[in-house]
């Protein structure tokens, strides 16, 4: 029960800070695909950095552990795919479809819908997808600094600087 509440607290700790950031407005979706405003890159790649800094921090102290999942190029390429031409075409990814209909945007209740279908349709094509389109390209438990060799803090560092100087470059572009 202690969980569900956790998940409930942050849930909605996120969906404020989607509606704060104003990502969950239709005209800043399609500023987003359309390369013309980075309004919701900047809030992703900020999510980014703070969870990569926090769940690091408390694998440090031992609060969390690690469970990677494996890496399937076929999966996350087609998956990536279904995901960008449904975004395209709604106007909204899953949780900003979700965050604009509790705002009365009812044009987002199409996201939602077809974000079920989607899941039913995959749920039934599971088995199927298990032994192809899940299992082309498996490169197995690996995360950037496994491949590179470098110490993840180094690369947190580097990837949160990186970070930065796009956010300068988004704002002198008037991104």
């Amino acid at each position: 029960m202690k969980t569900l509440i956790i998940g409930l607290i942050t849930g909605i700790l996120f969906g404020f800070l989607l509606q704060k950031g104003r990502v969950l407005r239709y005209d800043k979706q399609l500023g987003a695909l359309r390369l013309q405003d980075m309004t919701i890159v900047k809030f992703m790649l900020s999510t980014v950095i703070v969870g990569m800094v926090g769940i690091h921090l408390l694998n440090d102290f031992g609060l969390v552990a690690f469970n990677i999942k494996g890496a399937v190029l076929g999966a996350n390429i087609i998956g990536g795919l279904i995901f960008g031409i449904g975004w395209g075409m709604v106007g909204y990814c899953p949780g900003t479809s979700l965050g604009a209909l509790g705002e009365g945007r009812w044009d987002a209740l199409w996201g939602i819908l077809g974000m079920l279908a989607g899941a039913g349709l995959y749920a039934e094509a599971y088995p199927a997808m298990k032994k192809t389109v899940l299992s082309w390209g498996d490169l197995g438990k690996i995360t950037l600094a496994d491949v590179t060799g470098i110490h993840p803090w180094v690369i947190i560092v580097v990837l949160a600087l990186g970070a930065l100087a796009l956010f300068r470059w988004f704002e002198k572009k008037g991104l």
